[in-house]
């Protein structure tokens, strides 16, 4: 259940991965960064974008180019 400190970081997970799977894309490895979820503090936790195939890099390149 996600806590004030990460609804933001979560919701917007939730935003991109949808916008992905739009797109015909997939980033395996997509969600909340462990390191800075596990730091201690008021700051909301970055999203690991994540690894991805090279086709992936390419097709998520020309999907930001609008192509």
């Amino acid at each position: 259940m996600p806590t004030p400190r990460t609804a933001q970081p979560n919701e917007a997970v939730n935003e991109l991965r949808t916008a992905l799977t739009e797109a015909g894309l997939t980033l395996p490895s997509l969600g909340i960064d462990p390191v800075t979820l596990a730091a201690q503090g008021e700051e909301p936790p970055l999203i690991a974008l994540g690894r991805c195939t090279a086709e992936t890099a390419r097709a998520l390149a020309s999907a930001l180019r609008g192509a």
